[in-house]
């Protein structure tokens, strides 16, 4: 990819998701409209330097970002913010790398978790929330219902802005590409 596409990505996209994932730390939300601008802008940028291969490109990678997180939300694990910020980065990363900052995104969700939970002390709630969706898991009558959602736990659990990690694995997947490349 051209230099000046990774230069377009790093001015508009970096700053579009840092702001997303701040606003989710604070609201417990990512604005629709701040995920739509930031995919438009990806499909602009698409399209500008890559032409119909680029849009293509981008697409895919809207249709990665929202695969990897649609089943976690319908199953009310997290919000539709979150799948939608995944989708924006997903036009400006593409399929492949969409993916891979998910999974690292996904690792250092894991890592955040630990230690907002070993922080707080509330490690045998966090284990009983565990089972409750294990035992939410195990029926098609509650895998896609209330029981065992984020919501449904309360104060028994600190919930955790899935923005800020999505932001995190996307960064590292961004600044690696641009240290390999540079």
């Amino acid at each position: 990819m051209p230099s000046e596409y990774w230069a377009a990505t790093c001015v508009i996209m970096v700053p579009g998701i840092l702001w997303a994932s701040w606003i989710d730390y604070r609201e417990r939300r990512v604005p629709n409209w701040l995920n739509a601008a930031i995919a438009a802008a990806g499909f602009m940028a698409q399209g500008w330097y890559f032409g119909w291969s680029g849009m293509g490109s981008g697409a895919l990678g809207l249709l990665v970002g929202f695969a990897v997180l649609i089943i976690p939300w319908l199953m009310n694990g997290m919000g539709a913010g979150d799948v939608k910020l995944m989708m924006a980065i997903g036009v400006w990363l593409g399929p492949s790398m969409t993916l891979l900052s998910f999974c690292i995104g996904a690792m250092v969700g894991g890592v955040i978790a630990m230690a907002m939970i070993l922080s707080t002390g509330r490690f045998w709630q966090a284990y009983g929330n565990a089972l409750t969706i294990v035992c939410k898991v195990s029926s098609r009558s509650t895998v896609f219902s209330e029981f065992g959602s984020t919501k449904s736990f309360g104060d028994s659990s600190q919930l955790l802005p899935y923005g800020v990690p999505l932001t995190i694995g996307t960064l590292m997947v961004f600044f690696g590409q641009q240290m390999m490349l540079g």
